[in-house]
């Protein structure tokens, strides 16, 4: 029979089987592996669709700041990542990975359709809106976290023990699936919340009900493999084994720790009741949990793509995004982030077809862990290319200080200052002389806002007005242009940068005709002043807050440099979690190595609310932590031993079989020439 072929059996039930799995055509990849494929694309564009419009979402649907959403967001990165513990406890020990896949599916579904129908202005007050975001954000994380490590560790499940080379390419083609998927979907879901007008605002709801849709089509993609699947049985409860081992052997040496000879490893005083197989593959297991004490901290740096960058983007200019197709996407931030998606597709193939065998070549030996060190490297470099961006936008968003200036009609200051208040509001008198009179205008700041002054003659003196700025929230806020219209003064409004030959305005006594407002630039904050002159409106048009002059292209080398440690890091961490994995306990190292991405969030969590850093201190610091990490993880990885699993569930096939045949040799022995257990004895 040839080496592809497939040979059909009959089995007792009268089924038809397959006796060896179905290849894809002139290769050894089994057929299955399409449906995974297609399953894990589907399953990232529902959730990196949904995830590309939630700080947004927090922003201007529900209305939170900056930091409450930042840290909701990783929250919720953080829980997805936490359960994933939970979907192998489930697959390992219970219903197997075909079936958890299947039944947290219908969960990750029905947590997709709540955080729609959450996001539907006319479904309850603002309060309802929260509670059903929450409840379906829940309910993705523990979908999403579930059947993470039980995907990625059934796809490996395919594959034959001789098929290693297949193995490690498929993570790559896995792993590249992941990005095709979220590239897509953070491309469609914004247009789909900007372009799409639903509720007379941003269509939320259709952005969110989309990636709902497409997890129904995950869904239905893998359960139609599933004749073609290899499928290993759950172990038992595993974890409750693992559990009791290391407890037996920890109460067993502490007991035996004053007499009796010392024995090579802690685990081995287990072996009175558990059998030596299993004390190995918890040693094997141990010793890869100890390698991934180091690792979140990649993960804090990687997941600020999503919240610290994302905001240090709508403080960038980004006019080379501006043709139709992509003014939507420049909105909302989100070409810059689709990058790393964009990069990923790119380098995947570029590091294995070229890079890697360039290395060795060399005659440099490229482990797996000396892939994972270099990753962090780069990611560090990331985030010193990241500070270097950061120290150039906060040099032109500077702002707000108290001003001793003589100032001519309609003139702004050359600059915002900044007025320490000492509390979180405060009464200040500010003294005006107009004409050679001096009044004491009174007003009440508030700490963290930016104001503008409006001051303009009346009777007896002049008269005072403050308007709160939004120029000190375009950290945050994807803030374009803000008009203020006086004497009348309006509410600051938020516009596209652009040109306005023809915008119309009114007065409380009369309609208005058309204003040339000129160009509104991103970023900029205006003040457009009314005047009668000569019984013709004059406008005037002061620039508080100048344009975005920071190019957005400034942050494509920070994205470069980490999606080569993504690559680096992350594919090569994912197959070394499955290689490095005794077969029963597979899911449940996965999930270990997805336990610290969990583990990354929450240090960004700590970092961002407790520190309270300026934001390019904040990113040395990260830089500089992960760096000190790199060299503890290198020292570790230098006395870290690979194992083969497959060779050590050989070896204990030939030692249970040769324990086999001293059984049978024992019974043959007549009852009389038995061999009973040593006892205490008297010598004669």
């Amino acid at each position: 029979m040839e080496p592809n072929s497939c040979c059909l059996i009959s089995t007792k039930r009268g089924q038809i089987r397959d006796k060896r799995r179905l290849k894809l055509c002139g290769t050894n990849y089994p057929t299955s592996i399409c449906f995974i494929v297609v399953n894990e694309f589907c399953e990232r564009f529902s959730f990196y669709g949904m995830k590309a419009v939630l700080t947004l979402y927090f922003l201007t649907y529900l209305h939170w700041d900056k930091d409450l959403s930042t840290a909701i967001y990783h929250a919720f990165s953080s829980l997805a990542y936490f359960t994933p513990i939970l979907g192998a406890l489930i697959a390992d020990s219970w219903l197997g990975k075909f079936k958890t896949i299947i039944y947290l599916s219908i969960v990750y579904v029905i947590g997709h359709v709540v955080k729609s129908v959450g996001a539907i202005p006319t479904v309850g007050s603002s309060d309802v809106h929260i509670a059903l975001s929450m409840v379906g954000l829940i309910l993705i994380a523990l979908g999403t976290g579930g059947i993470k490590p039980c995907v990625a560790a059934f796809g490996g499940d395919q594959f034959d023990e001789h098929s290693i080379s297949e193995r490690q390419k498929f993570f790559s083609i896995f792993y590249m699936s992941i990005n095709a998927g979220s590239l897509l979907s953070t491309v469609v879901t914004p247009i789909l919340r900007g372009d799409v007008q639903c509720f007379g605002g941003d269509c939320y709801a259709l952005a969110f009900g989309v990636p709902a849709a497409l997890m129904v089509v995950a869904l239905v993609v893998f359960i139609a493999g599933s004749s073609l699947y290899k499928k290993s049985p759950p172990q038992g409860n595993i974890l409750l084994e693992v559990c009791n081992c290391i407890g037996f052997a920890i109460k067993n040496r502490w007991r035996s720790s004053k007499r009796g000879p010392s024995r090579p490893h802690w685990l081995d005083w287990a072996e009175e009741k558990y059998s030596k197989r299993l004390i190995q593959e918890i040693k094997m297991v141990l010793r890869v949990l100890v390698l991934y004490i180091p690792l979140p901290m990649f993960w804090a740096l990687f997941d600020q793509q999503g919240s610290r960058w994302t905001l240090q983007a709508t403080r960038m200019n980004m006019a080379f995004v501006r043709p139709a197709f992509w003014c939507q996407i420049k909105s909302d931030s989100i070409f810059i982030i689709m990058l790393n998606a964009l990069l990923i597709l790119v380098f995947v193939p570029i590091f294995d077809l070229i890079i890697y065998p360039l290395v060795r070549l060399c005659r440099i030996n490229v482990t797996p862990l000396r892939k994972m060190a270099m990753g962090m490297i780069f990611a560090a470099l990331a985030f010193c290319a990241a500070t270097l961006v950061e120290v150039n936008v906060v040099v032109r968003t500077n702002a707000l200080q108290t001003f001793n200036h003589t100032l001519t009609d309609a003139q702004d200051p050359d600059e915002y200052k900044m007025l320490s208040l000492g509390e979180s509001s405060k009464n200040l008198t500010i003294e005006v002389t107009y004409s050679g009179h001096t009044s004491e205008c009174l007003q009440k700041f508030e700490q963290e806002k930016t104001y503008s002054l409006m001051v303009f003659p009346s009777e007896g003196g002049v008269q005072c007005q403050l308007v709160v700025s939004t120029a000190g929230r375009s950290r945050g806020f994807p803030i374009k242009s803000c008009l203020y219209i006086l004497p009348y003064i309006s509410l600051s409004v938020s516009v596209s940068s652009g040109r306005y030959p023809e915008v119309k305005y009114s007065l409380e006594t009369e309609m208005g005709s058309y204003l040339d407002l000129g160009l509104l630039d991103f970023g900029a904050s205006y003040t457009i002043i009314l005047e009668e002159k000569s019984g013709t409106i004059g406008v005037t048009k002061i620039e508080d807050v100048k344009a975005n002059n920071v190019h957005i292209a400034w942050q494509i080398p920070q994205y470069v440099l980490i999606t080569a440690g993504e690559v680096m890091f992350s594919i090569t961490g994912l197959e070394f979690s499955y290689s490095q994995a005794p077969a029963n306990m597979k899911s449940v190292l996965q999930a270990g190595w997805l336990l610290t991405v969990a583990f990354g969030n929450v240090i960004v969590l700590i970092v961002a609310e407790g520190a309270g850093l300026e934001q390019w201190k904040e990113f040395l610091l990260f830089a500089g932590l992960l760096l000190g990490v790199c060299v503890i993880f290198s020292i570790m990885s230098y006395f870290y031993t690979y194992v083969d699993p497959d060779q050590l569930d050989k070896i204990h096939q030939e030692g249970s079989g040769k324990e086999e045949e001293d059984d049978n040799y024992t019974k043959t022995i007549p009852n009389e020439m038995k061999l009973n257990k040593r006892q205490k004895s008297t010598k004669l």
